[in-house]
C-alpha cells in the first residue's frame, strides 16, 4: 500500500511538473490568459487578414477553432473542459445556450462600435436588448437555380419543386430545420409548428418530393450546383451568394409563402478566460471597414449598416441578399423549440431520409 502511495504521489508530481512547464512555454511565447484569444466559429466563416490585423493592433493572440453545427458547439462549450472567449451561434442557440447559463452577459460600453448595427437586427425576441449576443452576420433559406437548365423557367415558390418536369434534379442541405421547415412553409405553416398533425403532413407531403432529390449534401452543394450538377438546391443564402459568384447563370430566390429569417451572433461563453479580449475582438469585428471586409469574403449579409457603404455596390445594391426590410415580413426566425420536439423533428427528418433508400 505504501508503495503504491508513492506512486500516485509521484505520477500527481510529475503532472504538476508538466502543466507548469506548458504554462511557462505558453507564457514565454506570449501565450497567456490575457494576451490570448480562443474564437470559436463556424469553417470558412471569416476573413483570415481581420485575424492578423485584430492582432497587430492589440497584440493578443488568437486561436481559432471551428465547429460544424450550433449542437456541437453547444456540447463542447457546456462540458467546459476548453477555454472559449468567442463563439458564434445562432438564434435558436443562443436562446439555449441562455437558458442553461452558458453565456457572460456583454458590456456593452464596451463595444462603441454597436451604433453602427441596423436597429432591425436588435433587440431581438432570442435575446432582448442584445445582453449576451451581437449580430455577426445574416441571411435567409430558398433556392438557387439554373434557369438555362429550366428552360428559362423562373422559380417562385416552394410548391415549384414538386413540379414533374423537375425529376432527379434538386439538391437539399442535409438539415431538419431547413427540409422540415421547407415542407411547412410550402403548407403555409409556421417554421416553428409543433401540431404534430401538421408536421406529419409535412413529412407526407416531402415524401413525394423524393423522386425530385438528387441528393442530400453538406458543403459540396455549392460546388455541384456551380458546375450545374443539378438545377436547383436549396441552401442558405450566403451559399448561394458564393455559388453565384462562380456561375453567373445562377439565380437565388426566397419563396413567396416564406421562410427562414437566420442571425448568427458572436457571444461570451462562459468558458471565457479573456473577457477584456473577447469584448476587444467583437468590437473590432463590429468596425464597418472590417464588416465590410469580412462580408465581401465571407459572402453573407452584414447587419452593420455603415458597413454597407464600403462594399462594392454590386454587393450591397444586390436584392436577394440584402433585400428592402419591409419585404422580409413574412420570413421567421427559428425559435428554441425544446428537446422534445426538436428530437421530434429530428426523428421526422430520419424517417425521411429512411424514405428515400
Amino acid at each position: 500500500m505504501k508503495k503504491l502511495i508513492q506512486g500516485f504521489a509521484a505520477v500527481f508530481l510529475a503532472a504538476i511538473a508538466l502543466l507548469y512547464f506548458v504554462s511557462y512555454l505558453n507564457s514565454s511565447q506570449g501565450y497567456s490568459g490575457d494576451n490570448t484569444l480562443t474564437v470559436y466559429n463556424w469553417g470558412d466563416y471569416i476573413d483570415p487578414e481581420l485575424i492578423e490585423k485584430f492582432e497587430k493592433e492589440t497584440g493578443i493572440k488568437v486561436i481559432y477553432q471551428t465547429f460544424d453545427s450550433n449542437e456541437a458547439m453547444m456540447t463542447k462549450i457546456a462540458q467546459g473542459g476548453t477555454t472559449f472567449d468567442v463563439a458564434v451561434p445562432s438564434e435558436y442557440a443562443i436562446s439555449k445556450m441562455k437558458e442553461e447559463g452558458l453565456l457572460v452577459p456583454l458590456d456593452h460600453s464596451k463595444l462603441p462600435n454597436l451604433k453602427y448595427i441596423n436597429p432591425r437586427f436588435l433587440d431581438l425576441s432570442f435575446d432582448p436588448e442584445n445582453q449576451y449576443s451581437i449580430p455577426y452576420f445574416w441571411g435567409t433559406v430558398g433556392i438557387v437555380y439554373n434557369p438555362d437548365m429550366l428552360g428559362g423557367r423562373k422559380i417562385t415558390s416552394w410548391n415549384d419543386l414538386w413540379d414533374e418536369d423537375l425529376r432527379n434534379q434538386i439538391l437539399l442541405v442535409d438539415g431538419a430545420r431547413e427540409v422540415i421547415g421547407m415542407g411547412l412553409n410550402s403548407l403555409h405553416y409556421s417554421l416553428n409548428d409543433t401540431n404534430k398533425a401538421h408536421l406529419q403532413e409535412a413529412k407526407q407531403k416531402l415524401d413525394a418530393l423524393m423522386p425530385n432529390v438528387k441528393a442530400i449534401v453538406g458543403d459540396e452543394i455549392k460546388m455541384l450546383i456551380a458546375n450545374e450538377e443539378a438545377a436547383i438546391g436549396v441552401v442558405w443564402s450566403g451559399d448561394a451568394a458564393e455559388m453565384i459568384w462562380e456561375n453567373e447563370k445562377l439565380d437565388y430566390v426566397v419563396p413567396k409563402e416564406g421562410s427562414n429569417l437566420w442571425f448568427d451572433n458572436m457571444v461570451i461563453p462562459k468558458t471565457a478566460k479573456n473577457i477584456e479580449g473577447a469584448h476587444k475582438f467583437i468590437n473590432f469585428m463590429l468596425d464597418p471597414k472590417n464588416a465590410a471586409q469580412n462580408a465581401e469574403y465571407v459572402g453573407y449579409s452584414t447587419p452593420n449598416e455603415k458597413a454597407l457603404e464600403y462594399l462594392p455596390e454590386e454587393i450591397a445594391n444586390d436584392k436577394r441578399f440584402y433585400p428592402d426590410l419591409d419585404s422580409i415580413d413574412n420570413l421567421e426566425v427559428y425559435e428554441n423549440l425544446g428537446k422534445r420536439m426538436l428530437a421530434y423533428y429530428n426523428e421526422l427528418f430520419l424517417e425521411w431520409k429512411m424514405h428515400r433508400k
